[in-house]
């Protein structure tokens, strides 16, 4: 441990005890619960110990000050709304896919209780019925599509092998790798093909009496080009036929709606299972547009045995996201789009965002201020190399940095991108009614 300089000897001498902190704080703070004002004030005096002992200057009038903004901090939700000018739709750090108006029933609910029958019922009943409308295929939900992975793999496959090609031993996102799921779901990793080619007669080679699945993965966030070749879906799920072993696809962005026509091209979930695919799992907050979630869905009895494995239980989504997710399914199952607000804003046309961005620009008075082309992109680990045409308000300015500081660190919170010392807001994914907002925050900020 360095030796402390005289000084800060002194000032460790000094720092105050918790009741002259308390003294010193206003009336109104006093009357907070008493353990966690002293809580925070010792972890304050703490901090500012390890400071000093550390040889950094403190200011040990400003304690009390401190201790109140740590209070504060604590009684502001962390957790808020932001203005999401980047133009990635999906954007992971700010939620993945954007909610529009949830009606949350308050009080109780029929979340486990079958009102016809007067007797217990099944929380997932409430997405199932949606999800069979819309994919002609049993469904259950699970917390998230990693969950929908090991739980689909620990039930078909467990303590025998599970045949993937090497180029689909991916990782998604936050050290999510494929391997390591198959692993802790308790099967047998058989490899085949290689990174850039995998053929039928590999995926038929490796079947052994062990083989208990093929795996297919979608590699939703990143994309292999060149001298590549992959068997299709028809040709595994003949395969699967010829040989007993079902197929199951991690899809991961879990697309219902065809966004072709809006330059997605993305595969569909229900052409997986029209192509044979005995299983399929996909994600609820990436393209379907809902809260965190993973479904599984495919051939009855598979799907059957998935639901009474242990596991299941331990997976299973709450109330809260049920509704979400109903309100979402039941948007998609009416093909009202624009109640789904990842979709619709990937259905915008770049016409459409410049009007509005001509518009915000002739409000704002702002000379500097310009439209340029650009690209948004999908995001959340979805469409790889695939983005859409937009048009930008660009905000040039030398401090660029310090601007997007401003705006990130507001009240209510504008993250936007920067190129070239530019400011540039995207308005597909910023909420009309957003925008009187965001100009605001604009000129405060410039």
């Amino acid at each position: 441990m360095p030796e402390i300089d005289p000084k800060h000897q002194n000032q460790l001498r000094n720092l105050p005890s918790v009741d002259a902190v308390l003294r010193q704080l206003p009336k109104d703070v006093r009357a907070l619960p008493h353990s966690l004002v002293t809580g925070e004030i010792r972890r304050v005096v703490e901090a500012c110990r390890q400071r000093l002992t550390a040889g950094e200057n403190v200011d040990l009038e400003v304690i009390p000050q401190l201790v109140q903004r740590s209070l504060q901090e604590l009684s502001d939700p962390s957790l808020r709304r932001v203005i999401n000018a980047t133009g990635v739709v999906l954007h992971t750090n700010l939620g993945r896919a954007p909610l529009g108006a949830v009606t949350v029933q308050a009080g109780y609910s029929n979340l486990e209780y079958d009102i016809e029958t007067g007797r217990r019922g099944r929380r997932d009943s409430h997405v199932s019925a949606l999800l069979d409308r819309l994919l002609a295929a049993p469904s259950i939900v699970v917390n998230n599509n990693a969950a929908a992975v090991y739980l689909v793999l620990n039930e078909l496959a467990a303590g025998g092998e599970v045949i993937i090609s090497r180029g689909e031993l991916i990782e998604i996102g936050d050290e999510f790798r494929i391997p390591d799921i198959m692993n802790r779901a308790g099967v047998t990793i058989r490899e085949v093909g290689t990174t850039n080619r995998t053929r039928i007669e590999d995926y038929r080679n490796a079947i052994t009496p062990s083989t208990r699945l093929i795996l297919r993965v979608h590699p939703s966030n990143f994309h292999i080009q060149g001298f590549t070749a992959k068997p299709s879906l028809q040709e595994l799920t003949a395969l699967s036929r010829e040989c007993n072993v079902p197929v199951y696809e991690d899809l991961g962005s879990g697309c219902l709606v065809d966004l072709q026509a809006y330059g997605v091209d993305e595969p569909l979930v229900r052409d997986s299972l029209a192509a044979g695919v005995n299983v399929v799992s996909f994600s609820g907050d990436k393209l379907l547009g809902g809260s965190q979630a993973g479904f599984i869905t495919g051939q009855a009895d598979l799907v059957g045995r998935i639901r009474r494995n242990p596991m299941f239980r331990a997976m299973r989504v709450d109330k809260l996201t049920t509704e979400v997710l109903s309100q979402k399914l039941r948007a998609l199952l009416f093909e009202n789009y624009d109640d789904v607000p990842a979709l619709a804003m990937i259905r915008l046309t770049p016409e459409a965002i410049k009007i509005r961005a001509k518009a915000l620009l002739a409000q704002s008075g702002q000379a500097s201020w310009y439209i340029k082309e650009g690209r948004s992109v999908i995001g959340g680990g979805s469409t790889p190399e695939q983005s859409l045409g937009t048009w930008l308000l660009a905000i040039p300015n030398e401090k660029g940095t310090s601007i997007e500081r401003r705006l990130r660190t507001a009240d209510l919170a504008v993250i936007t991108r920067i190129e070239d010392n530019t400011i540039l807001v995207d308005l597909r994914t910023v909420f009309p009614a957003e925008e009187q907002e965001l100009l605001e925050l604009l000129i405060a900020a410039c």
